[in-house]
């Protein structure tokens, strides 16, 4: 039996189905380093940062991009911008895909894609935060309001300009409530901050 020939085969349909994995899955089916070396070297496999793989037809857009940085960092959590671009909510595309990682996580070393971080602690890092499949990948992203109200936490890094957009289109979008941004709000201690836009958001009919 052609056991690199078998291996090679079996790298490609774990690809076709799951999109993009690490070493370490293949590994886990009995896919040595070797076959992925070849694969990559006959152009019929690409490795986008070190230890992904993926197809070289892979969608190059910004889901497909979520799902790379969630591979690379899988306890991190997709938020702020990146999150508020997922859920449609602005139109900014935010240069590199913002991700939460607890207070005390080792901070990886990612040259692709490009990565930004932040620290959340305790049920931060759990609440509000719902779970997607992309292309294979599960994706912890944060749910509208919380996304919303992670922005205004975050002003300062994402500006005030994009968390007004993501209030607004949250409201007009109806992914979001009044009651469920006052929830998390709340919870984050900026209620306060955020209480006269949200005010003035409903008023005007948002």
């Amino acid at each position: 039996m052609d056991t690199a020939g078998t291996q090679r085969a079996r790298a490609l349909e774990l690809l076709k189905a799951r999109h993009m994995l690490r070493l370490k899955d293949f590994v886990a089916n009995g896919i040595g380093s070797e076959t992925l070396a070849r694969l990559v070297r006959d152009e019929e496999v690409v490795r986008p940062a070190r230890g992904l793989y993926q197809l070289p037809d892979a969608a190059a857009d910004a889901r497909h991009t979520l799902a790379e940085a969630s591979a690379l960092v899988p306890k991190g959590i997709v938020c702020l911008t990146s999150a508020l671009q997922f859920h449609e909510l602005t139109l900014q595309m935010p240069s590199a895909v913002w991700m939460a990682i607890d207070r005390t996580a080792w901070r990886p070393k990612i040259d692709y894609p490009p990565i930004r971080f932040v620290r959340f602690t305790g049920t931060a890092l759990t609440e509000g935060v719902e779970r997607h499949c992309i292309e294979g990948v599960k994706v912890p992203i944060t749910n509208p309001a919380r996304s919303i109200v992670d922005c205004f936490r975050y002003r300062t890094k994402v500006g005030l300009d994009v968390a007004m957009e993501g209030l607004r289109e949250g409201l007009r979008q109806r992914k979001t409530t009044s009651d469920e941004l006052w929830t998390y709000a709340k919870r984050a201690r900026i209620w306060s901050i955020m209480r006269s836009y949200v005010e003035a958001t409903v008023a005007d009919g948002a």
